[in-house]
């Protein structure tokens, strides 16, 4: 099985597929744990010093794996067969890891959204599941160029199979997926 997930702040929308592209599994997770928020460095950093977002940072990352892992262990115990790969959004290459500089500008608006990236890749390569990165601006395109004639009936039939939801996340998710193989 492959897993696709489009991620937002705090939350994602992750579908899963077999190897012939059919929806074995959509859902809308939760990466955070209520009460936090999701996200500190874009919303919370420029009322608190270097120090103070550090320690919220922290305290964030570590809600964000235990949700995300109670997810992803969710999604794995539902589905009939194995995880095999699991397709993010791409984190880029040369983000600084330092928070000082993730908090400002350009770096304040991604800097939560690579953190939840981060996380999620960690916890897949710990059940052992291939870690794959997809460009969102590109992915459906690559998908509809794979399935050929068949595009529209794989990335948009399970709006018609599964009835709503299935919005532009899923079908970016499911388009992930078919990417990675």
């Amino acid at each position: 099985m492959r897993l696709g997930i489009a991620d937002h702040f705090g939350w994602a929308v992750a579908v899963t597929a077999s190897p012939d592209h059919e929806v074995a599994d959509r859902r809308r997770i939760e990466l955070i744990e209520p009460g936090l928020s999701p996200a500190p460095i874009h919303y919370e950093s420029k009322r608190l010093d270097v120090a103070a977002t550090r320690a919220l940072v922290d305290e964030v990352r570590a809600s964000v794996a235990r949700a995300t892992s109670a997810a992803l262990d969710g999604i794995a115990r539902a589905l009939p067969a194995p995880v095999a790969s699991i397709s993010l959004r791409a984190l880029p290459p040369d983000f600084p890891a330092d928070i000082a500089t993730q908090r400002r500008s350009p770096y304040e608006a991604r800097a939560d959204a690579i953190m939840y990236r981060q996380v999620l890749a960690d916890l897949a390569r710990a059940r052992n599941w291939d870690v794959l990165f997809y460009d969102a601006k590109e992915v459906v395109g690559l998908a509809v160029r794979t399935l050929g004639a068949r595009a529209d009936v794989v990335l948009d039939g399970p709006r018609a199979t599964l009835g709503p939801p299935w919005t532009k996340d899923h079908r970016t998710a499911l388009a992930a997926t078919i990417a990675a193989g």
